[in-house]
């Protein structure tokens, strides 16, 4: 596989124009040109304080993309964005897309040593901070070669007299954003996304979802993730709205959705509950939503019959990554107003998908396996990583690190992460089979198993509950698991827990690792809510 980090460093100016011509694909700046040169009165970006025309982001764009240019970032360098979501943000991604640089989205959700590995990973030329993390920036100790920040100073940057920067052919195989992975250890690695990822999920999107040409998106999920990133990006190069949220606001993206139709509009899971009390309580009139949420197996099937009700939208069974996207099992829709009794899952076009065993064999149908793709929508490896793009991609296949059932007639359940496994006298126990069944409850808010290191079955399931019902005891809880599974998967421990406890990662998945930590330290012992 050529990697991105590969053209970002050999090739001349004419053998990269004369890949592009042989790839045969426009770049995410030439299809945002396009774009807002044929409409430059529609609506491109509003945040509720201000707005922006396609003409007027378009000139905007040419500006930065001037001074960025001026002051040394050009093909193949890196920039390096720690902000929460704003105008500015995409203005600089968009700029980046028309020179051939790299916007490195960094997560402020990180501690500061993860961060500081962040930004040394990838040596960015420019650094910009919004005000809001203006200290955290500084306190980091890293010192990019030019910093600036939004504000006056930004708009002092880009209004500066400059030449214009040429907007190059760039192949499509170019990387135009890193977006770092959310591991539980170690540091995180930055996945490198390019021009024929973000056009490919794009168009997939459409294709699949039944998207109009005018669907827009709502960006509350934090730019520096896919799931901001790509429906972003899907609206952007087809002239449609970007709605654009600090944060997540029920009652702002309630009105974002009386304003614009929306073609992806992202839900994750433990945000479901509120935005569900929101639109009950504005009575919100939803414009238009093509399909609502993700990762339906990690929602609660009431949850998701209420919400997909309110929107009149189908909710995603989807399953994805940084790394592909949300596409690769993600072509099964659950009907509005139902709570589905199954989460199988259905393969995307556009996708093919095999599950191996631990020696990289396909496993027959009804066997459990590792999930791997191919995709045009793959991201290009991990930046400065070799090792870890290696063995992910090994034989020729993107290696999720998921575990999958896959049926005869193409279709798949989730079983669980593959590190989440946990090996209990020798077998076998996935949390989410056993989470499943007691999030069926409607006395149960949060359902999460952990594991617990034991002295003769080496480790032991442990099941987490945040009660609904105050009356809920341990009984009640195993009798939603008796007779279901098998006798040696049954949690060994029950322990109600406040919901406080149940942190998320950016994604919406929980932080099994402090669950797993404070169980390890005997914090739990005894706790009850």
């Amino acid at each position: 596989m050529t990697s991105n980090i590969d053209l970002f460093e050999r090739g001349s100016d004419a053998a990269r124009l004369t890949a592009a011509a042989a790839h045969g694909g426009p770049s995410v700046g030439r299809m945002f040109d396009n774009v807002a040169r044929l409409h430059p009165a529609r609506l491109a970006l509003a945040d509720g304080q201000r707005s922006l025309s396609y003409g007027e982001l378009l000139a905007r764009v040419e500006q930065v993309a001037a001074a960025m240019a001026a002051d040394g970032a050009g093909l193949g360098d890196v920039v390096a964005i720690l902000s929460e979501n704003r105008i500015e943000y995409l203005e600089i991604e968009l700029a980046c897309a028309r020179l051939g640089a790299v916007a490195a989205c960094q997560n402020w959700r990180q501690s500061p040593a993860e961060l500081a590995h962040c930004l040394s990973l990838v040596e960015p030329k420019l650094l910009f901070v919004s005000p809001r993390y203006a200290d955290v920036a500084a306190a980091l100790g890293y010192a990019a070669p030019t910093l600036i920040r939004f504000g006056d100073a930004y708009e002092a940057w880009i209004a500066r007299e400059l030449a214009p920067a040429a907007a190059d052919d760039i192949d499509p195989e170019r990387g135009l954003l890193v977006l770092y992975t959310s591991g539980t250890t170690g540091f995180p690695k930055g996945a490198v996304i390019s021009h024929r990822a973000i056009i490919a999920r794009s168009l997939i999107m459409m294709a699949e979802w039944s998207l109009h040409s005018d669907d827009g998106a709502i960006a509350w999920s934090p730019l520096f993730h896919m799931a901001a990133s790509d429906p972003v990006f899907c609206a952007l190069i087809q002239g449609a709205p970007v709605r654009i949220v600090d944060g997540f606001d029920p009652i702002a993206i309630c009105q974002a959705l009386e304003q614009t139709p929306v073609g992806w509009f992202v839900l994750l899971p433990g945000m479901i509950e509120r935005m569900i009390a929101a639109l009950k309580q504005t009575g919100a009139r939803v414009k238009r939503v093509a399909v609502a949420g993700c990762m339906a197996n990690l929602v609660p099937p009431l949850e998701i019959a209420a919400i997909s009700a309110l929107l009149q939208a189908p909710f995603l069974n989807s399953f994805g990554s940084t790394e592909t996207g949300i596409l690769p099992a993600s072509g099964a829709k659950i009907p509005s107003g139902v709570a589905p009794a199954s989460f199988r899952k259905l393969p995307n076009g556009f996708c093919d998908m095999r599950v191996v065993d631990d020696d990289d064999r396909p496993v027959p149908p009804g066997g459990v396996g590792e999930i791997c793709i191919r995709s045009p929508a793959l991201f290009s490896g991990y930046w400065k990583a070799p090792e870890a793009t290696a063995r992910d991609f090994r034989n020729g296949w993107f290696h999720m690190g998921d575990d999958f059932v896959t049926y005869a007639d193409g279709s798949l359940d989730f079983v669980d992460r593959k590190k989440y496994l946990i090996k209990s006298g020798g077998e076998n126990i996935y949390p989410a089979e056993i989470e499943r069944l007691v999030t069926d409850s409607e006395r149960v808010s949060q359902a999460v198993v952990v594991r617990q290191a034991d002295p003769k079955w080496g480790e032991i399931p442990v099941l987490l509950v945040v009660r609904r019902d105050p009356t809920l005891e341990e009984a009640d809880v195993l009798a939603m698991i008796e007779g279901r599974i098998a006798n040696y998967k049954r949690p060994k421990r029950v322990v109600f827990v406040p919901e406080s406890w149940i942190e998320r990662n950016v994604t919406g998945k929980i932080r099994r690792d402090l669950l797993e930590s404070r169980i390890a330290d005997g914090a739990a012992a005894g706790e009850g809510t």
